[in-house]
């Protein structure tokens, strides 16, 4: 996949994961930074960070309970860890840091 192509699918993929959290209504803040970074901050101060990484093609997420990285195939973002998928792996990340239980739902 060309740099042109991911920025497109990881752009496309970073839009539709703010659009869930924000009507997620969960204990957190959101930023979108430039560059492709999305921050959330949970109330008690600790961070979940997403955002695309170019050179590898590739989604990351940096929360408490570690990092994640995450390239797409076949239509989703999966894991190369363990084929976890990226909105799944979100939830738990979230759920963990928060004490909420989370179900994001799609909407683009």
């Amino acid at each position: 996949m060309n740099e042109q192509d991911f920025a497109r699918l990881a752009d496309a993929e970073l839009a539709a994961l703010e659009a869930a959290l924000e009507t997620a209504g969960g204990d957190y803040d959101i930023e979108l930074k430039p560059g492709g970074i999305l921050e959330l901050e949970c109330a008690d101060g600790s961070k979940i960070i997403i955002n695309r990484h170019t050179a590898a093609r590739e989604i990351w997420v940096a929360a408490r309970s570690g990092g994640f990285h995450f390239a797409s195939r076949d239509g989703q973002w999966l894991s190369a860890r363990d084929g976890g998928e990226l909105w799944q792996t979100l939830e738990r990340c979230l759920s963990e840091q928060t004490g909420e239980a989370f179900a994001l739902t799609r909407t683009r």
